[in-house]
């Protein structure tokens, strides 16, 4: 199980108002504690930060905000005494504008080696004043860009499938695979125990670049929607490259190397193609994070996984949380706000029951609500900037983390009282501190401290199967191997417990023989086996 730390927001040593890499050395312990296997490092290159560092201007150092490549070798190095490992965020499907390649192509001429790097095409219309083809950008807007050419004159076109500061690489360009080469081994030879890769469904567009039918798809779903750009079989030959060059340095020492792909796609058979045995060891499975507080919707969700996913090989990577979504204690709320605390905590100890890996998103082990009520002049999401739209706003669930104290800056900085995160802490934090959460036996974090050591513990909570018990109305049972139970009851009536006897673990209490509603928990036949 993995632990995604957001840098900016996870722990500020140097009292700027940012967190940075000494701040996340500084957590290890924390997260050690809390039971984790490893971390997967959100992006920490140098970039103007347009998109906080998903738009990268240098694949092999360190942005001076979160320091240098020494304070990052001393991050894997305790980390890995602590038995942690380190998963490092790659993002090869776009460059930042301020990446030298960019600024070579720019110098460039039409039809250059230099602009080959990138999707540069001539415009439609008389005088080429139009853009190449019709499609738009997920962060809103058209996916491309007019250059002004060396000699001052309007020039050709570059496309970009989020904002105009992150223009889309051509990977048929052989270049660009190894120049992506090096950059995998630069970081492997530093000690990374692997790859979690931005956009793994991009990197090749159509080689025509024809006109879409449905244009603004991407768009109006803020997702990769759009075939013409995404998808396209050629991928697939970059996943077996990088995987061979991990299957090569795990020959060297025996320590499994990890590539970890955010792949959004229509179905789980679309995403069983990219964890093939000789691809990506896993994927985000983000259909049950989309799946809405429902038996059946989970129930199916759960299925299409098993079937598709693990019928490959591959472990499904199941996820709740991350730092492009609303977080759960939100999504799951009523219209009333009552339930969303309750059925996060179900829902969390349901997808530490299931069979595959999981991912947890800093500050779900809080119990973190979304900010929702940031002001206009605090957000700093490209999204926004280029809407004007609230909609899909992912600022709301980066804001810094909550570590101590009853008012902001919660222990997030080591600055001066005076020192204000880089996204405004609301009062109601004080609830949510870490310090807090230890404290508190009824604790989100001490509901999944307990439930990550029983899976450490619990052979039969590792891989293995899943089958599905018999269970009244709005409520999934299953046994996992020889004898863990596991039951969540979606309704809000309380209902027989499958088994009697108090639970082994419960994300609410549960009165013997009985399941409240909105409440998950594992039982167990014998307690020998702990």
């Amino acid at each position: 199980m993995l632990y995604q730390v957001y840098i900016r927001s996870f722990l500020d040593s140097t009292g700027d108002g940012v967190g940075d890499l000494a701040g996340v050395r500084a957590g290890l312990p924390y997260l050690s504690k809390l039971g984790v296997d490893g971390i997967w490092l959100s992006p920490f290159y140098p970039s103007p930060q347009h998109d906080h560092g998903y738009d990268v201007a240098d694949y092999c150092a360190v942005d001076p905000v979160y320091g240098d490549l020494e304070e990052f070798d001393r991050l894997v190095a305790d980390a890995h005494r602590l038995g942690l490992c380190v998963v490092i965020d790659i993002v090869p499907n776009h460059t930042s504008t301020a990446h030298a390649w960019f600024r070579t192509a720019l110098a460039g001429s039409p039809g250059s080696p230099e602009r080959a790097r990138y999707h540069f095409a001539d415009g439609r219309g008389e005088h080429g004043e139009l853009p190449p083809n019709n499609w738009r950008a997920m962060f809103g807007g058209p996916a491309w860009s007019r250059i002004t050419e060396p000699d001052g004159t309007p020039g050709q076109w570059y496309l970009h499938m989020f904002t105009p500061e992150q223009p889309d690489l051509n990977w048929r360009d052989p270049r660009v695979g190894d120049d992506f080469e090096r950059i995998v081994r630069f970081w492997l030879d530093r000690g990374v125990d692997g790859f979690r890769i931005d956009v793994a469904t991009g990197l090749f567009r159509h080689p025509d670049l024809p006109d879409s039918p449905d244009p603004g798809a991407d768009e109006r779903a803020r997702d990769s929607v759009n075939p013409l750009a995404w998808n396209q079989p050629d991928v697939h030959g970059v996943w077996r490259r990088w995987r061979a060059v991990c299957e090569e340095y795990t020959a060297q020492d025996g320590r499994e190397r990890l590539l970890v792909g955010e792949v959004s796609v229509p179905t789980a058979a679309d995403q069983a193609r990219y964890v093939r045995p000789d691809e990506l060891h896993q994927a985000f499975f983000f259909d049950l994070l989309s799946a809405p507080w429902d038996a059946d919707a989970f129930r199916r969700t759960i299925d299409d996984a098993l079937r598709d996913i693990a019928g490959t090989g591959s472990t499904v990577t199941w996820v709740l949380n991350n730092h492009d979504q609303v977080r759960s204690v939100t999504r799951y709320g009523d219209d009333t706000g009552v339930f969303g605390a309750t059925r996060a905590r179900a829902a969390a100890l349901l997808m530490l029951a299931l069979p595959g890996a999981a991912y947890i998103y800093q500050g779900e082990e809080l119990g973190l609500p979304e900010v929702v009520d940031l002001p206009d002049e605090a957000l700093t999401d490209p999204i926004f900037r280029r809407t004007g739209s609230r909609r899909y706003v992912r600022d709301g669930c980066r804001v810094p983390l909550p570590w101590s104290g009853h008012a902001s800056p919660f222990g997030f900085t080591a600055g001066t009282a005076t020192s204000q995160p880089w996204l405004p802490q609301p009062a109601w934090f004080a609830e949510h501190t870490t310090d807090r959460a230890l404290m508190d036996t009824t604790s989100f974090w001490h509901l999944y401290r307990d439930a990550l050591s029983l899976r450490s513990r619990l052979p039969q909570l590792g891989t293995g199967t899943l089958r599905w018990l018999e269970s009244p109305r709005d409520v999934l049972t299953f046994v996992r191997g020889d004898g863990v139970v596991c039951a969540v009851n979606f309704g809000e009536q309380t209902v027989p417990a499958p088994l009697p006897g108090t639970p082994l673990l419960s994300s609410a209490p549960c009165p013997p023989g009985l399941l409240p509603g909105n409440t998950a928990a594992w039982w167990i036949d014998s307690l020998t086996s702990l």
